[in-house]
Protein backbone atom coordinates (compact mmCIF):
# COMPACT_ATOMS: atom_id res chain seq x y z
CA UNK A 1 0.00 0.00 0.00
CA UNK A 2 1.13 3.41 -1.23
CA UNK A 3 1.89 5.66 2.25
CA UNK A 4 0.22 8.84 2.40
CA UNK A 5 1.91 12.03 0.88
CA UNK A 6 2.09 15.34 3.12
CA UNK A 7 3.74 18.81 3.58
CA UNK A 8 6.54 18.53 6.55
CA UNK A 9 9.67 20.02 7.93
CA UNK A 10 12.42 17.91 8.22
CA UNK A 11 15.46 18.52 10.09
CA UNK A 12 18.54 15.91 9.22
CA UNK A 13 21.71 16.36 11.90
CA UNK A 14 24.56 14.48 12.34
CA UNK A 15 28.01 14.72 13.89
CA UNK A 16 31.03 16.46 12.10
CA UNK A 17 34.28 13.98 11.69
CA UNK A 18 32.60 10.89 13.65
CA UNK A 19 34.87 8.32 11.96
CA UNK A 20 37.70 10.22 13.51
CA UNK A 21 36.44 10.93 16.73
CA UNK A 22 35.52 6.97 17.15
CA UNK A 23 38.32 5.63 15.62
CA UNK A 24 40.58 7.63 18.35
CA UNK A 25 38.09 6.29 21.24
CA UNK A 26 35.22 4.44 20.23
CA UNK A 27 33.89 3.42 23.32
CA UNK A 28 34.29 7.38 25.22
CA UNK A 29 33.07 8.97 21.75
CA UNK A 30 29.47 6.34 21.87
CA UNK A 31 29.01 6.90 25.31
CA UNK A 32 28.84 10.87 25.01
CA UNK A 33 26.70 11.00 22.14
CA UNK A 34 24.02 8.29 24.18
CA UNK A 35 24.55 11.09 26.92
CA UNK A 36 23.65 13.83 24.63
CA UNK A 37 20.78 11.67 23.07
CA UNK A 38 19.13 10.86 26.36
CA UNK A 39 19.85 14.77 28.06
CA UNK A 40 19.60 17.31 25.08
CA UNK A 41 18.91 16.03 21.99
CA UNK A 42 15.76 14.06 22.41
CA UNK A 43 14.34 16.20 25.02
CA UNK A 44 14.75 19.55 22.82
CA UNK A 45 13.40 17.38 19.73
CA UNK A 46 10.20 16.86 22.21
CA UNK A 47 9.79 20.14 23.93
CA UNK A 48 9.61 21.78 20.01
CA UNK A 49 7.09 18.73 19.32
CA UNK A 50 9.05 16.68 16.67
CA UNK A 51 9.17 13.23 16.39
CA UNK A 52 12.23 11.48 15.34
CA UNK A 53 11.53 9.23 12.28
CA UNK A 54 15.29 7.36 12.34
CA UNK A 55 18.81 7.15 13.70
CA UNK A 56 21.88 6.72 11.55
CA UNK A 57 24.67 6.05 14.13
CA UNK A 58 26.05 9.29 14.66
CA UNK A 59 22.77 11.41 13.16
CA UNK A 60 19.03 11.73 12.80
CA UNK A 61 15.93 12.53 10.80
CA UNK A 62 13.09 14.34 12.57
CA UNK A 63 9.70 15.37 11.07
CA UNK A 64 8.06 18.51 12.61
CA UNK A 65 4.80 20.39 11.85
CA UNK A 66 6.47 23.29 10.85
CA UNK A 67 9.57 24.64 10.22
CA UNK A 68 9.63 27.31 13.20
CA UNK A 69 9.85 24.84 15.32
CA UNK A 70 12.57 22.65 13.71
CA UNK A 71 14.68 25.61 13.60
CA UNK A 72 14.24 26.31 16.97
CA UNK A 73 15.13 22.65 18.20
CA UNK A 74 18.24 22.92 16.07
CA UNK A 75 19.27 26.28 17.13
CA UNK A 76 18.60 24.98 20.95
CA UNK A 77 20.72 22.31 20.34
CA UNK A 78 23.51 23.96 18.75
CA UNK A 79 23.96 26.68 21.01
CA UNK A 80 23.66 23.95 23.74
CA UNK A 81 26.63 22.27 22.00
CA UNK A 82 28.78 25.51 22.26
CA UNK A 83 28.28 25.48 26.15
CA UNK A 84 29.19 21.58 26.23
CA UNK A 85 31.81 22.17 24.38
CA UNK A 86 33.66 24.71 26.09
CA UNK A 87 37.31 23.12 27.79
CA UNK A 88 37.07 20.25 25.52
CA UNK A 89 40.74 19.54 23.24
CA UNK A 90 39.64 20.27 19.51
CA UNK A 91 40.33 16.63 18.61
CA UNK A 92 37.20 15.39 21.30
CA UNK A 93 34.72 17.97 20.79
CA UNK A 94 31.30 16.64 19.01
CA UNK A 95 30.26 19.10 17.16
CA UNK A 96 26.96 18.71 14.81
CA UNK A 97 26.00 20.13 11.30
CA UNK A 98 21.81 20.71 10.59
CA UNK A 99 19.94 20.88 7.83
CA UNK A 100 16.60 22.05 7.57
CA UNK A 101 13.70 21.63 4.46
CA UNK A 102 9.95 22.36 4.18
CA UNK A 103 9.12 19.61 1.01
CA UNK A 104 6.85 17.17 -0.07
CA UNK A 105 7.63 13.59 1.60
CA UNK A 106 5.67 9.84 1.82
CA UNK A 107 4.48 8.64 5.36
CA UNK A 108 5.00 4.87 5.39
CA UNK A 109 2.53 2.96 7.62
CA UNK A 110 5.66 2.16 10.18
CA UNK A 111 6.11 6.32 10.08
CA UNK A 112 8.67 6.25 8.19
CA UNK A 113 9.02 9.02 5.65
CA UNK A 114 10.61 8.82 2.35
CA UNK A 115 10.63 11.42 -1.11
CA UNK A 116 12.98 14.39 -2.25
CA UNK A 117 12.05 15.89 1.04
CA UNK A 118 13.81 13.60 3.02
CA UNK A 119 16.60 13.80 0.66
CA UNK A 120 16.93 17.48 0.28
CA UNK A 121 17.27 17.54 3.81
CA UNK A 122 19.73 15.23 3.99
CA UNK A 123 21.81 16.77 1.38
CA UNK A 124 21.65 20.99 3.25
CA UNK A 125 22.82 18.97 6.31
CA UNK A 126 25.75 17.54 4.66
CA UNK A 127 26.49 21.31 3.00
CA UNK A 128 26.50 22.45 6.18
CA UNK A 129 29.71 23.97 8.21
CA UNK A 130 30.12 22.42 11.28
CA UNK A 131 28.11 23.85 14.15
CA UNK A 132 26.07 25.68 11.42
CA UNK A 133 22.35 25.14 10.08
CA UNK A 134 21.70 24.89 6.59
CA UNK A 135 18.24 25.92 5.50
CA UNK A 136 16.52 25.65 1.90
CA UNK A 137 15.03 28.70 0.46
CA UNK A 138 11.48 26.84 1.40
CA UNK A 139 12.59 26.64 5.49
CA UNK A 140 13.76 30.02 5.61
CA UNK A 141 10.67 31.73 3.95
CA UNK A 142 9.03 30.40 6.57
CA UNK A 143 11.36 31.52 9.66
CA UNK A 144 12.64 34.87 7.76
CA UNK A 145 13.03 37.95 10.44
CA UNK A 146 12.32 35.51 13.08
CA UNK A 147 15.42 34.06 14.51
CA UNK A 148 18.23 36.29 15.85
CA UNK A 149 21.14 34.97 14.27
CA UNK A 150 23.20 35.86 11.76
CA UNK A 151 22.31 35.04 8.48
CA UNK A 152 24.49 34.27 5.07
CA UNK A 153 22.83 33.44 1.49
CA UNK A 154 25.16 30.58 -0.39
CA UNK A 155 23.23 30.83 -3.29
CA UNK A 156 22.08 27.79 -5.48
CA UNK A 157 23.88 25.17 -4.70
CA UNK A 158 24.03 21.38 -6.77
CA UNK A 159 23.29 19.04 -4.27
CA UNK A 160 24.57 15.69 -4.43
CA UNK A 161 21.61 12.86 -6.58
CA UNK A 162 19.17 16.26 -6.27
CA UNK A 163 18.48 17.31 -10.24
CA UNK A 164 18.25 21.17 -9.39
CA UNK A 165 20.62 23.47 -7.65
CA UNK A 166 18.80 24.27 -4.26
CA UNK A 167 18.96 27.83 -2.48
CA UNK A 168 20.66 27.67 0.61
CA UNK A 169 21.24 29.85 3.63
CA UNK A 170 23.64 28.80 6.76
CA UNK A 171 22.71 30.15 10.06
CA UNK A 172 25.81 29.88 12.02
CA UNK A 173 24.49 29.15 15.46
CA UNK A 174 27.71 27.85 16.91
CA UNK A 175 29.72 30.16 15.47
CA UNK A 176 28.52 33.22 17.38
CA UNK A 177 30.45 32.42 20.14
CA UNK A 178 33.21 30.39 19.26
CA UNK A 179 34.45 27.82 16.62
CA UNK A 180 33.79 24.17 17.16
CA UNK A 181 37.64 23.62 16.32
CA UNK A 182 40.04 26.28 16.97
CA UNK A 183 42.34 27.24 14.22
CA UNK A 184 46.22 25.33 14.22
CA UNK A 185 48.39 28.57 15.53
CA UNK A 186 45.37 30.81 16.16
CA UNK A 187 44.60 31.86 19.54
CA UNK A 188 40.55 31.59 20.47
CA UNK A 189 40.44 35.42 20.27
CA UNK A 190 42.41 35.77 16.93
CA UNK A 191 39.39 36.26 14.09
CA UNK A 192 40.17 33.87 11.03
CA UNK A 193 41.48 35.47 8.04
CA UNK A 194 38.69 36.71 5.19
CA UNK A 195 38.72 35.61 1.50
CA UNK A 196 40.74 37.73 -1.07
CA UNK A 197 38.59 38.82 -4.24
CA UNK A 198 40.60 36.77 -6.35
CA UNK A 199 39.70 32.99 -5.94
CA UNK A 200 42.00 31.31 -3.26
CA UNK A 201 43.12 27.74 -2.88
CA UNK A 202 45.15 25.79 -1.26
CA UNK A 203 46.20 22.52 -1.63
CA UNK A 204 46.28 20.01 1.37
CA UNK A 205 48.76 17.27 2.01
CA UNK A 206 48.07 14.12 -0.29
CA UNK A 207 46.79 10.94 1.78
CA UNK A 208 49.28 8.02 1.55
CA UNK A 209 47.33 5.15 1.35
CA UNK A 210 50.04 2.90 0.60
CA UNK A 211 50.95 1.73 3.82
CA UNK A 212 54.51 2.39 3.43
CA UNK A 213 55.93 5.54 4.72
CA UNK A 214 58.72 5.81 2.16
CA UNK A 215 56.05 6.69 -0.80
CA UNK A 216 55.75 10.06 1.73
CA UNK A 217 58.16 11.83 -0.72
CA UNK A 218 56.04 11.00 -4.29
CA UNK A 219 52.83 12.19 -2.46
CA UNK A 220 54.91 15.44 -0.82
CA UNK A 221 56.26 15.80 -4.28
CA UNK A 222 52.74 15.77 -6.30
CA UNK A 223 51.29 18.74 -3.90
CA UNK A 224 55.07 20.80 -3.88
CA UNK A 225 54.37 20.43 -8.08
CA UNK A 226 51.03 21.56 -8.29
CA UNK A 227 51.25 24.07 -5.63
CA UNK A 228 54.03 25.61 -7.62
CA UNK A 229 52.12 25.17 -10.81
CA UNK A 230 48.67 26.81 -9.83
CA UNK A 231 51.03 29.69 -8.57
CA UNK A 232 51.72 30.76 -11.91
CA UNK A 233 48.29 31.56 -11.93
CA UNK A 234 48.14 35.66 -11.18
CA UNK A 235 44.60 35.21 -10.89
CA UNK A 236 45.13 32.80 -8.19
CA UNK A 237 45.58 33.35 -4.55
CA UNK A 238 47.43 30.63 -3.89
CA UNK A 239 48.53 28.97 -0.07
CA UNK A 240 52.00 28.05 0.14
CA UNK A 241 53.19 24.74 0.36
CA UNK A 242 54.47 25.61 4.19
CA UNK A 243 51.26 26.71 5.18
CA UNK A 244 48.83 23.88 3.77
CA UNK A 245 51.10 21.19 4.91
CA UNK A 246 50.53 22.01 8.94
CA UNK A 247 47.42 19.48 8.08
CA UNK A 248 49.78 16.64 7.14
CA UNK A 249 48.85 13.73 8.98
CA UNK A 250 45.73 15.36 10.97
CA UNK A 251 41.95 14.34 10.19
CA UNK A 252 40.49 17.81 9.67
CA UNK A 253 37.39 19.00 8.20
CA UNK A 254 38.12 20.65 4.88
CA UNK A 255 35.98 23.51 5.72
CA UNK A 256 37.46 24.17 9.09
CA UNK A 257 40.97 24.07 7.48
CA UNK A 258 40.11 26.47 4.01
CA UNK A 259 38.60 28.65 6.89
CA UNK A 260 42.08 28.85 8.90
CA UNK A 261 43.87 29.34 5.61
CA UNK A 262 41.42 31.87 4.26
CA UNK A 263 40.61 30.70 1.16
CA UNK A 264 37.75 29.28 -0.75
CA UNK A 265 38.93 25.98 -3.18
CA UNK A 266 40.59 23.10 -1.48
CA UNK A 267 42.24 20.51 -3.56
CA UNK A 268 42.81 17.31 -1.47
CA UNK A 269 43.93 13.65 -2.96
CA UNK A 270 45.44 10.58 -2.19
CA UNK A 271 48.38 8.10 -3.66
CA UNK A 272 47.91 4.58 -3.51
CA UNK A 273 50.79 2.33 -4.60
CA UNK A 274 50.37 -1.64 -5.57
CA UNK A 275 53.78 -3.04 -6.38
CA UNK A 276 55.07 -0.66 -9.85
CA UNK A 277 51.53 0.81 -10.34
CA UNK A 278 50.58 4.38 -8.75
CA UNK A 279 47.33 5.81 -8.33
CA UNK A 280 46.59 9.34 -7.60
CA UNK A 281 43.19 10.69 -6.89
CA UNK A 282 42.09 14.23 -6.14
CA UNK A 283 39.35 16.14 -5.94
CA UNK A 284 38.64 20.16 -5.99
CA UNK A 285 35.76 21.29 -3.24
CA UNK A 286 34.33 24.74 -2.69
CA UNK A 287 34.94 25.10 0.60
CA UNK A 288 32.25 27.77 1.07
CA UNK A 289 29.30 25.22 -0.03
CA UNK A 290 30.75 22.05 0.63
CA UNK A 291 30.13 21.17 -2.98
CA UNK A 292 32.51 18.68 -4.95
CA UNK A 293 33.26 21.19 -8.29
CA UNK A 294 35.65 17.95 -9.95
CA UNK A 295 37.53 14.67 -9.47
CA UNK A 296 39.10 12.25 -11.09
CA UNK A 297 41.96 9.35 -11.23
CA UNK A 298 45.46 9.16 -12.27
CA UNK A 299 47.05 6.17 -13.18
CA UNK A 300 51.52 5.83 -13.40
CA UNK A 301 54.12 3.34 -13.05
CA UNK A 302 56.70 3.87 -10.86
CA UNK A 303 59.55 3.44 -13.94
CA UNK A 304 59.52 7.00 -14.50
CA UNK A 305 57.90 8.32 -11.37
CA UNK A 306 58.77 11.69 -12.42
CA UNK A 307 57.44 11.89 -15.57
CA UNK A 308 54.47 10.30 -13.91
CA UNK A 309 54.65 13.55 -11.41
CA UNK A 310 54.74 15.82 -14.15
CA UNK A 311 51.98 14.41 -16.48
CA UNK A 312 49.29 14.42 -13.22
CA UNK A 313 50.30 18.07 -11.74
CA UNK A 314 49.77 19.01 -15.85
CA UNK A 315 46.15 17.15 -15.83
CA UNK A 316 45.50 18.32 -12.29
CA UNK A 317 45.51 22.19 -13.40
CA UNK A 318 44.51 21.91 -16.83
CA UNK A 319 41.39 20.81 -14.90
CA UNK A 320 41.07 23.26 -12.33
CA UNK A 321 41.70 26.33 -14.48
CA UNK A 322 38.54 26.04 -16.08
CA UNK A 323 36.50 24.43 -13.45
CA UNK A 324 37.33 27.37 -10.83
CA UNK A 325 36.33 29.71 -13.45
CA UNK A 326 33.20 28.13 -13.94
CA UNK A 327 32.56 28.11 -10.54
CA UNK A 328 33.34 31.97 -10.15
CA UNK A 329 31.18 32.91 -12.43
CA UNK A 330 28.26 31.27 -10.98
CA UNK A 331 29.23 32.11 -7.60
CA UNK A 332 29.08 36.13 -8.94
CA UNK A 333 25.84 35.80 -10.68
CA UNK A 334 24.48 35.18 -7.39
CA UNK A 335 25.69 38.53 -5.57
CA UNK A 336 23.30 41.65 -6.09
CA UNK A 337 24.79 44.36 -8.83
CA UNK A 338 25.05 46.57 -6.22
CA UNK A 339 27.49 44.53 -3.91
CA UNK A 340 29.67 43.91 -7.12
CA UNK A 341 33.24 45.43 -7.02
CA UNK A 342 35.81 45.08 -9.64
CA UNK A 343 36.53 42.10 -9.46
CA UNK A 344 33.10 40.65 -9.65
CA UNK A 345 32.22 43.03 -12.84
CA UNK A 346 35.43 40.90 -14.64
CA UNK A 347 34.24 37.54 -13.87
CA UNK A 348 30.27 38.51 -14.72
CA UNK A 349 31.95 39.60 -17.99
CA UNK A 350 33.69 36.70 -18.95
CA UNK A 351 30.63 34.37 -19.99
CA UNK A 352 29.66 37.22 -22.21
CA UNK A 353 32.48 37.50 -24.02
CA UNK A 354 32.94 33.82 -24.58
CA UNK A 355 29.63 33.88 -26.48
CA UNK A 356 31.01 35.73 -29.59
CA UNK A 357 28.01 37.46 -29.82
CA UNK A 358 27.61 41.65 -31.04
CA UNK A 359 24.94 41.86 -28.10
CA UNK A 360 26.72 39.96 -25.54
CA UNK A 361 29.98 41.51 -26.49
CA UNK A 362 28.86 45.03 -25.62
CA UNK A 363 27.55 43.89 -22.58
CA UNK A 364 30.83 41.81 -21.35
CA UNK A 365 32.54 45.36 -22.09
CA UNK A 366 30.55 47.59 -20.47
CA UNK A 367 30.87 45.42 -17.35
CA UNK A 368 34.28 45.70 -17.72
CA UNK A 369 34.86 48.77 -18.59
CA UNK A 370 32.77 49.50 -14.91
CA UNK A 371 35.41 46.92 -13.56
CA UNK A 372 37.99 49.46 -14.94
CA UNK A 373 36.76 52.33 -13.17
CA UNK A 374 35.97 50.65 -9.82
CA UNK A 375 40.19 49.92 -9.98
CA UNK A 376 41.98 51.33 -13.31
CA UNK A 377 45.11 49.02 -12.50
CA UNK A 378 43.27 45.61 -13.26
CA UNK A 379 45.22 44.73 -16.12
CA UNK A 380 42.56 41.64 -16.81
CA UNK A 381 39.66 43.76 -16.79
CA UNK A 382 41.94 45.88 -19.28
CA UNK A 383 42.74 43.41 -21.67
CA UNK A 384 39.69 41.62 -21.96
CA UNK A 385 38.38 45.10 -22.70
CA UNK A 386 40.47 45.42 -25.61
CA UNK A 387 39.57 42.11 -26.77
CA UNK A 388 35.79 43.16 -26.93
CA UNK A 389 36.74 45.76 -28.77
CA UNK A 390 38.72 43.62 -31.42
CA UNK A 391 35.88 41.79 -32.21
CA UNK A 392 33.80 44.29 -33.14
CA UNK A 393 36.42 46.47 -35.14
CA UNK A 394 37.31 43.15 -36.64
CA UNK A 395 33.55 41.37 -37.15
CA UNK A 396 31.64 43.81 -38.59
CA UNK A 397 28.99 44.49 -35.74
CA UNK A 398 27.73 48.01 -35.06
CA UNK A 399 30.47 50.20 -32.91
CA UNK A 400 30.86 50.76 -29.20
CA UNK A 401 31.88 54.18 -30.12
CA UNK A 402 33.71 56.52 -32.39
CA UNK A 403 37.27 54.62 -32.46
CA UNK A 404 36.91 50.74 -31.74
CA UNK A 405 39.86 49.85 -33.37
CA UNK A 406 41.72 52.71 -31.96
CA UNK A 407 40.78 52.14 -28.64
CA UNK A 408 41.65 48.72 -28.55
CA UNK A 409 45.08 48.72 -29.24
CA UNK A 410 45.90 51.38 -26.76
CA UNK A 411 43.60 49.48 -24.05
CA UNK A 412 46.65 46.81 -25.44
CA UNK A 413 49.22 48.07 -24.76
CA UNK A 414 47.82 49.90 -21.79
CA UNK A 415 47.27 45.83 -20.30
CA UNK A 416 50.95 45.04 -21.28
CA UNK A 417 51.80 47.94 -19.18
CA UNK A 418 50.03 47.30 -15.86
CA UNK A 419 49.95 43.41 -16.32
CA UNK A 420 53.01 42.39 -18.22
CA UNK A 421 53.58 39.52 -15.41
CA UNK A 422 50.38 38.33 -15.97
CA UNK A 423 50.43 35.25 -18.92
CA UNK A 424 46.45 35.72 -19.32
CA UNK A 425 47.25 39.71 -20.04
CA UNK A 426 50.00 39.10 -22.62
CA UNK A 427 48.37 36.49 -24.39
CA UNK A 428 45.08 38.45 -25.04
CA UNK A 429 47.10 41.57 -25.81
CA UNK A 430 49.04 39.70 -28.46
CA UNK A 431 45.75 38.88 -30.22
CA UNK A 432 44.33 42.39 -30.01
CA UNK A 433 48.08 43.93 -31.68
CA UNK A 434 48.15 41.25 -34.39
CA UNK A 435 44.32 41.82 -35.79
CA UNK A 436 43.95 45.31 -34.65
CA UNK A 437 47.62 47.07 -35.72
CA UNK A 438 48.85 44.29 -37.53
CA UNK A 439 51.77 44.44 -35.12
CA UNK A 440 53.37 40.89 -35.39
CA UNK A 441 56.22 41.36 -33.92
CA UNK A 442 55.02 42.63 -30.40
CA UNK A 443 51.86 40.52 -30.45
CA UNK A 444 54.36 37.45 -30.55
CA UNK A 445 56.47 38.83 -28.02
CA UNK A 446 53.23 39.03 -25.90
CA UNK A 447 52.09 35.77 -26.44
CA UNK A 448 55.90 33.99 -26.07
CA UNK A 449 56.45 35.82 -22.85
CA UNK A 450 52.90 34.77 -21.97
CA UNK A 451 53.65 30.43 -22.01
CA UNK A 452 57.30 31.11 -20.62
CA UNK A 453 55.53 32.42 -17.66
CA UNK A 454 52.38 29.99 -17.53
CA UNK A 455 53.11 26.96 -19.67
CA UNK A 456 50.48 25.34 -17.41
CA UNK A 457 47.02 27.47 -18.60
CA UNK A 458 44.89 26.02 -21.23
CA UNK A 459 43.82 29.25 -22.03
CA UNK A 460 46.94 31.09 -22.45
CA UNK A 461 48.20 27.99 -24.95
CA UNK A 462 45.09 29.05 -26.96
CA UNK A 463 45.18 32.33 -27.59
CA UNK A 464 48.88 32.04 -27.84
CA UNK A 465 48.76 29.63 -30.64
CA UNK A 466 46.48 32.10 -32.27
CA UNK A 467 48.68 34.68 -32.33
CA UNK A 468 51.09 32.09 -33.95
CA UNK A 469 48.94 31.04 -36.45
CA UNK A 470 48.08 34.75 -37.52
CA UNK A 471 51.86 35.34 -37.44
CA UNK A 472 52.59 32.46 -39.96
CA UNK A 473 53.87 29.54 -37.75
CA UNK A 474 50.98 27.31 -38.19
CA UNK A 475 52.98 24.17 -37.28
CA UNK A 476 54.06 25.34 -34.23
CA UNK A 477 50.77 26.65 -33.61
CA UNK A 478 49.31 23.19 -33.62
CA UNK A 479 51.41 22.03 -31.14
CA UNK A 480 50.44 24.70 -28.47
CA UNK A 481 46.12 24.28 -29.47
CA UNK A 482 46.95 20.45 -29.15
CA UNK A 483 48.35 21.25 -25.78
CA UNK A 484 45.39 23.95 -24.97
CA UNK A 485 43.03 21.21 -25.49
CA UNK A 486 44.74 18.47 -23.47
CA UNK A 487 45.12 20.69 -20.78
CA UNK A 488 41.66 22.11 -20.92
CA UNK A 489 38.96 19.61 -22.16
CA UNK A 490 36.73 20.68 -19.40
CA UNK A 491 36.45 24.20 -21.04
CA UNK A 492 32.81 25.45 -21.55
CA UNK A 493 34.55 27.25 -24.79
CA UNK A 494 36.31 24.16 -26.18
CA UNK A 495 35.07 24.75 -29.36
CA UNK A 496 37.45 27.68 -30.01
CA UNK A 497 40.25 24.83 -29.24
CA UNK A 498 38.82 22.65 -31.80
CA UNK A 499 38.29 25.79 -34.26
CA UNK A 500 41.78 27.34 -34.01
CA UNK A 501 43.60 23.63 -34.15
CA UNK A 502 41.63 23.19 -37.31
CA UNK A 503 43.35 26.25 -39.30
CA UNK A 504 46.69 24.83 -37.94
CA UNK A 505 45.75 21.76 -40.32
CA UNK A 506 44.52 23.92 -43.00
CA UNK A 507 47.32 26.32 -43.38
CA UNK A 508 49.94 23.43 -43.24
CA UNK A 509 48.05 21.17 -45.87
CA UNK A 510 45.87 19.22 -44.18
CA UNK A 511 42.03 19.43 -45.36
CA UNK A 512 40.71 16.55 -44.03
CA UNK A 513 41.87 16.93 -40.58
CA UNK A 514 40.96 20.57 -40.11
CA UNK A 515 37.41 19.49 -41.52
CA UNK A 516 36.95 16.76 -38.81
CA UNK A 517 38.34 20.22 -36.36
CA UNK A 518 35.63 22.29 -37.75
CA UNK A 519 32.66 19.99 -37.53
CA UNK A 520 33.54 19.05 -34.28
CA UNK A 521 33.38 22.96 -32.94
CA UNK A 522 30.37 23.49 -34.84
CA UNK A 523 28.38 20.62 -32.97
CA UNK A 524 29.75 22.02 -29.55
CA UNK A 525 28.57 25.98 -30.56
CA UNK A 526 27.22 26.34 -33.68
CA UNK A 527 26.91 30.41 -33.91
CA UNK A 528 30.70 31.17 -33.94
CA UNK A 529 31.31 32.71 -37.86
CA UNK A 530 34.73 31.57 -37.40
CA UNK A 531 34.52 27.94 -37.45
CA UNK A 532 32.76 28.69 -40.93
CA UNK A 533 35.99 30.82 -42.26
CA UNK A 534 38.05 27.31 -41.76
CA UNK A 535 35.06 24.75 -43.11
CA UNK A 536 34.68 26.50 -46.13
CA UNK A 537 38.04 26.65 -47.44
CA UNK A 538 38.78 23.32 -46.37
CA UNK A 539 35.34 22.11 -48.01
CA UNK A 540 36.46 23.47 -51.45
CA UNK A 541 39.70 21.98 -50.97
CA UNK A 542 38.94 18.07 -51.08
CA UNK A 543 35.95 18.70 -53.39
CA UNK A 544 32.81 18.90 -51.37
CA UNK A 545 31.36 21.87 -52.32
CA UNK A 546 27.90 21.20 -51.29
CA UNK A 547 28.75 20.85 -47.76
CA UNK A 548 31.06 24.44 -48.48
CA UNK A 549 27.49 26.00 -49.74
CA UNK A 550 25.74 25.04 -47.00
CA UNK A 551 28.90 26.47 -44.44
CA UNK A 552 28.59 29.73 -46.72
CA UNK A 553 24.80 30.03 -46.33
CA UNK A 554 25.29 29.25 -42.27
CA UNK A 555 28.29 32.18 -41.88
CA UNK A 556 25.48 34.41 -43.94
CA UNK A 557 22.73 34.20 -42.06
CA UNK A 558 25.27 34.53 -38.67
CA UNK A 559 26.92 37.86 -40.30
CA UNK A 560 24.04 39.17 -42.65
CA UNK A 561 25.68 41.52 -45.23
CA UNK A 562 28.95 39.38 -45.36
CA UNK A 563 31.12 39.34 -49.05
CA UNK A 564 34.39 38.28 -50.04
CA UNK A 565 36.06 41.69 -49.57
CA UNK A 566 34.46 42.11 -46.36
CA UNK A 567 36.12 38.87 -45.25
CA UNK A 568 39.17 39.83 -46.61
CA UNK A 569 39.54 42.62 -44.17
CA UNK A 570 39.05 40.76 -41.00
CA UNK A 571 41.62 37.98 -41.98
CA UNK A 572 45.05 39.09 -40.03
CA UNK A 573 46.97 36.38 -41.33
CA UNK A 574 50.89 37.27 -42.32
CA UNK A 575 51.26 35.11 -44.99
CA UNK A 576 49.12 36.57 -48.23
CA UNK A 577 48.77 32.70 -49.79
CA UNK A 578 46.81 31.63 -46.59
CA UNK A 579 44.30 34.75 -47.13
CA UNK A 580 44.40 34.03 -50.84
CA UNK A 581 44.00 30.23 -50.23
CA UNK A 582 40.54 31.30 -47.95
CA UNK A 583 39.50 33.91 -49.74
CA UNK A 584 39.27 31.45 -52.84
CA UNK A 585 37.28 29.07 -51.25
CA UNK A 586 34.80 31.52 -50.44
CA UNK A 587 34.53 32.08 -54.38
CA UNK A 588 33.92 28.98 -55.04
CA UNK A 589 31.35 28.24 -52.67
CA UNK A 590 29.42 31.08 -54.15
CA UNK A 591 30.19 34.14 -51.37
CA UNK A 592 29.38 37.14 -53.24
CA UNK A 593 32.45 39.80 -54.14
Amino acid sequence: MIGQRKLAAILAADVVGFSRLAGADEDRTLARLRALHSDLIDPTIAVHGGRVVKRTGDGVLVDFRSVVDAVRCAIEIQESMVERNAGVPADRQIVFRVGVHLGDVVEERDGDLMGDGVNIAARLEAAAAPGAICLSEDAYRQVKGRVGLPVRDLGYVKLKNIADPVRIYSLDAAAVTTSPTPAIGLKATDSLPTLPDKPSIAVLPFANMSGDPEQDYFADGMVEEITTALSRFNQLFVIARNSSFVYKGRAIDVRQAAAELGVRYVLEGSVRRSGPRLRITGQLIDAVTGGHLWADRFDGSLEDVFDVQDKITERVVGAIEPTIRKAEIERVRRKRIENLNAYDHYIRALSHVDAFKPDENLEALMLLLKAIDLDPSFALAVAFAAWCLEQRATRGWPPAGKDDAGRAIALARQALNIGGDDATVLAISGIVLVRVAGDYNAGLDAAKRALRLNPGSGFVALQSSVVLMLAGDPEEALVHAERAMALNPLDPSFYLYLTNAGFGHLLSGRPLQAIEMGRRSASLYADWDTTYWLLVPAFVQVGRLEDARAAVAKMTELSPGITVSKLQKVLAFKDPAAVAMILEGFRTAGLPE
